[in-house]
């Protein structure tokens, strides 16, 4: 797992509590670039902010209702994503006494349902450069806010600097307008 910087980390939990307080959505956080599946709640965190006992989230983990990420060690970690499907497997069994298997079908429909309002207004949104990059885990993620603006900014820039330099070796004319994709590699150290 990667470390998180503390004020990010406190803007991630921020988030987490909009989402129990029902003041805030998944789909708001993913707007607003946080990316819902970072993985940065512990058990106890989690716990605390959404007021249900750790044994619960333990339960919740063994049942596949909510299913976090795990360090090396084994500890789990919650992301955005898995608070809000805490707050709805709560909500479908406090408030509308829906069995576990239940939840778990409602749960895996709504994420289902999300994905595709998000593909849907992507669609809408007109023809644009995305950017995408891989966890740790290898997991293939779309890069959203500040951090998508400058990888746009850093591939704009490799790629005009690869075409002067393609121009130099080989001498003949070189352009990128035409390009779809690039594919940029950075080892990670």
């Amino acid at each position: 797992m990667m470390h998180v910087d503390g004020r990010i980390r406190h803007a991630y939990l921020e988030g987490a509590v909009s989402l129990i307080r029902g003041d805030g959505d998944l789909d708001q956080l993913d707007d607003a670039g946080f990316d819902i599946s970072l993985p940065v709640f512990a058990v106890g965190q989690v716990a605390a902010i959404a007021g249900v006992h750790p044994q619960t989230l333990r339960q919740y983990d063994r049942l596949g209702i909510v299913v976090p990420r795990r360090t090396q060690g084994g500890a789990r970690r919650y992301s955005l994503r898995d608070v809000s499907r805490l707050c709805d497997a709560q909500r479908l069994s406090q408030e509308d006494s829906v069995n576990l298997a239940g939840i778990l079908r409602i749960l895996d429909l709504a994420e289902e349902n999300r994905q595709l309002r998000r593909q849907i207004r992507r669609m809408r949104q007109g023809p644009q450069s995305t950017v995408f990059a891989s966890t740790p885990e290898g997991e293939i993620v779309e890069v959203h806010g500040e951090t998508s603006i400058g990888l746009r900014r850093e591939i704009r820039e490799r790629t005009e600097s690869y075409a002067e330099r393609s121009l130099m070796i080989v001498g003949q004319e070189c352009s990128t307008a035409g390009s779809a994709a690039l594919v940029v590699w950075k080892a990670c150290p």
